[in-house]
C-alpha cells in the first residue's frame, strides 16, 4: 500500500487487497450485491479483477480502522467507470463515501478524463448509493462499455 492524501484523521491509499480487512469488507461487498440483485445482473470486479491493470484500488482509514473502499476503471484514456465502493458498516453516514468519491474524481481529473460513469443496482438497498452519486451531478444514462439494459442495473454518468 501506498499513501494518499487525506485529512484530520482520514487517509487514502491505494490498497494491493492483500490485507484480510480489505478483504473481509470486499467479501461482505459480493456477499450485498448478491442479496439484492440476480447473481446475472451483479456486475461487481472479483478480487483478480480489482487487481487488473486498468483498475486503481484504494481504502480509506481512520487511523488504523478501515472504513471503506472504492475503484477507478480506465475505458479508455478519456472514459473512467467507479467501482466497488463500499463503506464498512461501522462508519456508515460519517461521509466515507464522499470522501473517496472526491478522491476518485481528483485522480481521474488528474488522469485527463473527461467522463465518469458508473454501474450500480437498481433496488431500494442501492438508494443511499444513488443519492449520493446524484448529489454529486451523476445522471442517469444508458448502459455504457459492455453492460446491456438490465432492470436491476442503473447506470449513471457525468463529466468531470
Amino acid at each position: 500500500m501506498t499513501a494518499g492524501a487525506g485529512e484530520r484523521g482520514w487517509r487514502i491509499v491505494k490498497d494491493d487487497l492483500s490485507g484480510a480487512a480489505i478483504r473481509a469488507l470486499l467479501e461482505q461487498h459480493f456477499a450485498g450485491m448478491l442479496a439484492n440483485s440476480p447473481a446475472g445482473s451483479c456486475h461487481f470486479l472479483d478480487f483478480d479483477g480489482l487487481n487488473a491493470p486498468d483498475v486503481t484500488f484504494w481504502s480509506i482509514h481512520e487511523g488504523d480502522r478501515l472504513a471503506g473502499c472504492g475503484a477507478l476503471k480506465m475505458l479508455d484514456p478519456a472514459h473512467g467507470e467507479i467501482k466497488s465502493m463500499r463503506t464498512a458498516d461501522a462508519f456508515l453516514r460519517r461521509g466515507v463515501a464522499a470522501r473517496l468519491l472526491d478522491h476518485i474524481i481528483a485522480e481521474a481529473r488528474h488522469r485527463g478524463v473527461g467522463r465518469l460513469s458508473l454501474e450500480t443496482g437498481s433496488g431500494a438497498a442501492f438508494e443511499p448509493a444513488i443519492a449520493l452519486y446524484s448529489r454529486y451531478g451523476f445522471a442517469d444514462c444508458p448502459p455504457f462499455a459492455c453492460y446491456k439494459f438490465d432492470p436491476f442495473s442503473r447506470f449513471m454518468t457525468r463529466e468531470i
